[in-house]
């Protein structure tokens, strides 16, 4: 039960992660190219029994069967402080965070608007809602990047405890070597989402922070459809 949870964390759950947050990066270069990126997944064939089949059941096994394994587990981090132990108790810690996080997502952009938001209104909900603020702080950008970064540590993590577990790194070079791999791949998904997220947020991708922005003359993007709503999404008191 323990290896066949260790693999629905790899295939599909964890590739349908990196594949959707790749998609989503689309975004980047305005609403035009993210609407056909999602007009292609919505005219993918029998797409009702790959999403259930091959990515909603399995993430229900991988995440009910993960909450038992956090709850049934003895945590001992305090009293022995090794590399892996620290591991052991962030991969139960991050799978929790990651599946409140995936529930709140479908439940706002699967479940609810369901059959009620054409691909071309996906781009402006995400734009609108994740631009929210509470006192000038972009809440739900915020807890989506600390949701990306759960999902990122804990699939990097778990595809080291998958090797393991399979018998793909028996030795201690092995399990150091996939353990950097590994690391560096977490890391990498998780630039990866963040920067869309914070794009969404913001109207301004990490690069365009740090290099300036980029001609987008043409491209309708996060700004412009701010520019255009009446008044920014606000949870709170606005503080000038």
């Amino acid at each position: 039960m323990r290896k066949l949870h260790s693999l629905t964390g790899v295939l599909p759950v964890g590739a349908f992660m990196t594949f959707h947050l790749w998609t989503n990066a689309k975004a980047l270069g305005g609403q035009e190219p993210f609407d056909a990126a999602v007009r292609d997944i919505t005219h993918t064939p029998y797409l009702p029994i790959l999403e259930w089949g091959g990515i909603l059941l399995p993430l229900l096994f991988h995440a009910g069967y993960g909450v038992k394994l956090a709850l049934d587990a003895k945590y001992n981090v305090t009293k022995y402080k090794t590399n892996r132990n620290w591991a052991f108790t962030l991969q139960r810690i991050t799978g929790l965070l990651a599946f409140a996080f995936i529930a709140l997502h479908l439940y706002e952009y699967w479940g609810k608007k369901l059959g009620k938001l054409a691909p071309e209104q996906f781009y402006p909900a995400l734009c609108q809602n994740m631009s929210a603020t509470v006192k000038g702080v972009p809440v739900v950008g915020l807890l989506y990047v600390l949701g990306i970064a759960a999902c990122a540590f804990h699939f990097a993590n778990g595809l080291w405890g998958f090797c393991f577990s399979w018998g793909v790194t028996v030795s201690r070079r092995s399990q150091q070597m996939a353990a950097t791999v590994f690391g560096l791949l977490g890391l990498a998904i998780f630039l990866l989402g963040a920067n869309t997220a914070i794009y969404f947020a913001t109207g301004s991708s990490v690069q365009d922070m740090i290099f300036g922005k980029k001609d987008t003359s043409g491209a309708r993007t996060c700004v412009d459809i701010l520019q255009q709503s009446p008044k920014p999404m606000s949870i709170g008191p606005a503080v000038d």
